[in-house]
């Protein structure tokens, strides 16, 4: 099989993009843990080449099947459909045998979003965008059952979320265990919508005031909480991270969710209380699950956290703002 890592990609490239080799500037985008990723230009040409991981660049095992790389350009070619005209890349080629794709790349300018966030420019426009986002293909989907037929295996959702991030954080906190095996029976059970699975900043790519929504790799039928708390625990985090960023991550966090609830539309009154109940297992993931969030260093702050993800567990919140609130009192931040 070929992988993208080995040699001059330029020759493989060039076929696929039908252009000559030497018009070809490839670079590496790294990939992140799960995939390797690399920018092809020339010729008028902008395009992010992925190939999925079966082995997840980690300390702990962490194992996917690579054919996850399919239902991912699936998804894209789905929801390319429905969402705004720049908020998912278009497919430009599929290879299967060798799980690549290829995809337009963003505009040269476009930053990471967690990049933005980190460097203490936090933008509630921009948080308003992603929450008008999701609330469309939380709608678009849940009026399209064809769309269930086609994400509804949960395997890479369980090898890539539910297993790394809920049951071994839960296996390393047994006096939590009951709470975490209840939420993932709520979670695996509640499937009403096309859920991303990974609607984290690093994911959400920014230029001006337009926003891509990349790496749907862990893409499925299912709960649409978990992408609405998946969020809103990065806000939180960065929280936590940014002292002097609080206030606007704050109100970043509630600009998302007044723009996410009317995007849904009727019948999802629930979401809010329902990510609330994820909020706190996230939480505790990014510090004892096996992607902890890699800016959370200090021991101190690592063990607030934890008190904090606990008692958001115990007593979840009915809402985002008493999230924040709850969290802020327990680390007696003023």
């Amino acid at each position: 099989m070929f992988e993208l890592d080995q040699g001059d990609l330029r020759p493989y490239l060039a076929r696929q993009l039908r252009l000559p080799p030497e018009s070809l500037t490839v670079t590496s985008l790294g990939g992140g843990v799960s995939n390797h990723v690399y920018l092809a230009e020339g010729s008028g040409v902008r395009c992010v080449v992925k190939q999925s991981l079966g082995r997840l660049r980690v300390a702990e095992e962490w194992l996917s099947r690579r054919d996850r790389i399919h239902r991912e350009s699936a998804a894209i070619r789905a929801v390319y459909a429905v969402l705004p005209v720049g908020a998912v890349p278009r497919v430009l080629f599929e290879d299967p045998d060798n799980f690549i794709f290829g995809m337009e790349a963003a505009p040269a300018a476009a930053q990471p979003w967690k990049s933005v966030l980190l460097a203490g420019e936090v933008r509630q426009e921009l948080a308003a965008t992603a929450g008008r986002l999701l609330g469309a293909w939380i709608s678009e989907s849940a009026r399209r059952p064809a769309w269930r037929a086609e994400f509804d295996d949960l395997t890479v959702f369980g090898e890539l979320r539910v297993d790394p991030y809920y049951r071994f954080t839960a296996d390393r906190h047994p006096e939590l265990r009951l709470r975490f095996a209840a939420l993932i029976e709520e979670c695996l059970h509640r499937r009403v919508s096309l859920v991303h699975g990974d609607l984290s900043p690093k994911n959400l790519l920014v230029s001006g005031s337009s926003m891509m929504v990349i790496d749907w790799e862990v893409v499925h039928w299912g709960d649409p909480a978990f992408d609405a708390a998946f969020l809103t625990n990065h806000f939180l985090l960065k929280y936590a991270h940014l002292p002097a960023a609080r206030p606007h991550l704050l109100a970043a966090a509630l600009a998302f969710w007044s723009a996410l609830r009317p995007a849904c539309g009727p019948g999802f009154d629930w979401l809010e209380s329902a990510a609330m109940r994820h909020l706190g297992c996230l939480l505790l993931a990014r510090i004892d699950g096996k992607s902890p969030a890699e800016y959370i260093t200090d021991p101190n702050l690592k063990d607030q956290l934890r008190r904090a993800a606990s008692s958001l567990i115990l007593s979840p919140p009915a809402g985002a703002a008493e999230a924040f609130q709850q969290v802020k009192q327990l680390l007696l931040w003023t």
